[in-house]
């Protein structure tokens, strides 16, 4: 099983280990539309997300990302709109876990990779199923394909690996 060390700004002396093959064995109860690497490139975060921790994941992720490298470039999300919180608002309403200071996208990383840890996972996928429901007022409001109705709901949920490309 391999260790991954992590050494970024965020984080500094964090380790994790991987007991999984990457992309494999999910939790039943979790199945993303979307590959991490898949959200790279469609461009989702403004750009702005792994940019000084790109060498803990897997340099493939990063072939077509869309980065930015100065600060956020909503013109690269997928949809060209800020679809995101801050930092200090997730933290604010206690959505960050101390393994993952950068929210729910880093866990998703870092899960797809294989690591596992039971509660959080638990936590973790619980939240992306509740933001499912976005992906319902998409397809009750918006004509089928009609990418400029919900524009800020289809990235969202593009940042929660669901694919709204597909309603």
């Amino acid at each position: 099983m391999k260790m991954v060390n992590v050494a970024d700004r965020m984080q500094c002396g964090y380790r994790y280990q991987l007991v999984e093959p990457e992309g494999e064995n999910f939790s039943d109860d979790f199945q993303p539309e979307l590959t991490p690497k898949e959200m790279l490139s469609l461009g989702v975060f403004g750009g702005k997300y792994l940019n000084d921790c790109q060498q803990e994941f897997p340099d493939h992720w990063f072939c077509e990302a869309k980065l930015s490298p100065e600060r956020k470039d909503t013109s690269l999300n997928y949809f060209s709109v800020d679809a995101s919180q801050s930092l200090a608002e997730w933290q604010r309403k206690g959505w960050i876990h101390p393994q993952d200071p950068r929210g729910w996208f880093q866990w998703y990383c870092r899960y797809y990779m294989g690591r596992r840890t039971q509660d959080e996972d638990i936590r973790q996928v619980k939240r992306w199923k509740a933001f499912r429901r976005h992906a319902g007022a998409v397809k009750k409001y918006c004509e089928q394909y009609d990418y400029s109705c919900r524009k800020k709901q289809r990235q969202a949920l593009l940042h929660w690996a669901y694919d709204s490309r597909k309603f």
